[in-house]
């Protein structure tokens, strides 16, 4: 039932995203066609806040990299979600042996790369209203930290989860059947939380 329950909710939260979706492209679309021929488009000046020079290339690196981090995450994730179904609570090894690592550590590293990817992000943020880059700039910023926050927010949510669900197989003396459920509900949220991102880095930061 939880599963089940889970799952439903989740899909009532990518009805939420996708309105945000359809709020973003339609006020590209708007203000685009708004601007006078050969002007710069507010999507043209919000864009280039996020571009940074790496080896001759300008791309949005540093985005990228927290990207990079918040997907690598969502892996360490289900290695963690299989130590569950597998009843590997904990290391049986020494801590540097990753292959005897249990669903503690492989959750708890996962927490670490989450913690991270938000702390990336809260650094942008403050890099961007440095460059006057504010919520109340203009329809470009509103629907950029609209968006973005609204998913930091899930993120942090995902993080608070997964302290409590560690909290559990300290505090119980055996690891029981519920759980190993609560561990593989934790990972459709924190999978969701991650496919979400993709899809908003893409439309962000790569599409023009």
């Amino acid at each position: 039932m939880l599963a089940v329950g889970t799952v439903i909710w989740l899909a009532s939260e990518l009805m939420f995203f996708a309105a945000l979706f359809a709020a973003y492209f339609n006020l590209r679309n708007v203000t685009t066609a708004m601007a006078a021929p050969g002007e710069q488009t507010m999507w043209q000046w919000g864009s280039a806040h996020f571009l940074q020079n790496l080896f001759g290339i300008e791309a949005p690196w540093f985005s990228l990299i927290n990207t990079t981090i918040l997907v690598l995450s969502s892996i360490t994730c289900q290695i963690g979600v299989h130590r569950a179904e597998r009843g590997f609570v904990s290391r049986t090894g020494g801590l540097l042996n990753v292959a005897k690592w249990g669903m503690r550590e492989w959750y708890t590293l996962t927490f670490v790369m989450g913690a991270v990817f938000l702390g990336g992000q809260a650094y942008e943020y403050s890099t961007l209203v440095s460059e006057g880059f504010l919520p109340n700039t203009n329809a470009y910023t509103s629907a950029f930290f609209l968006a973005t926050g609204f998913h930091g927010l899930h993120v942090l949510g995902g993080l608070i989860l997964f302290i409590f669900m560690l909290g559990r197989t300290y505090v119980a003396r055996t690891f029981t059947h519920e759980q190993r459920v609560s561990a593989i509900v934790a990972s459709y949220y924190w999978h969701f939380v991650d496919i979400v991102w993709i899809i908003l880095f893409a439309v962000i930061y790569i599409i023009r």
